[in-house]
């Protein structure tokens, strides 16, 4: 019996490490399959997602974490948080041309 539910324990234990993605969050979700164009820097001609720009250079931590907090409590919607991260990348690549 000792045996069995160590098994068991090693079992949910690979278990829960090996579904990380079916568990990601859905504002998660959303944001890594919501792109946008952003013509500025290396994201020229490409669609960028939401989460990938979230995550660039361009976006300091604490901007990305205010964010983030922000639309996972729905205070922002997605439209929103597009405008934002948008606008902050737009303003960074420009400052960083000049």
């Amino acid at each position: 019996i000792t045996v069995k539910s160590s098994h068991q324990d090693t079992v949910t234990a690979a278990g829960e490490e090996g579904d990380d993605p079916p568990k990601e969050e859905p504002w998660v979700t959303t944001l890594k399959t919501t792109v946008v164009n952003i013509e500025v820097g290396e994201f020229r001609g490409h669609r960028v997602s939401l989460w990938d720009l979230l995550h660039s250079h361009y976006i300091p931590e604490e901007n990305r974490k205010e964010l983030l907090e922000l639309y996972e409590a729905g205070e922002l919607t997605l439209e929103q948080v597009k405008t934002v991260v948008s606008t902050i990348v737009t303003r960074a690549a420009a400052a960083a041309a000049e």
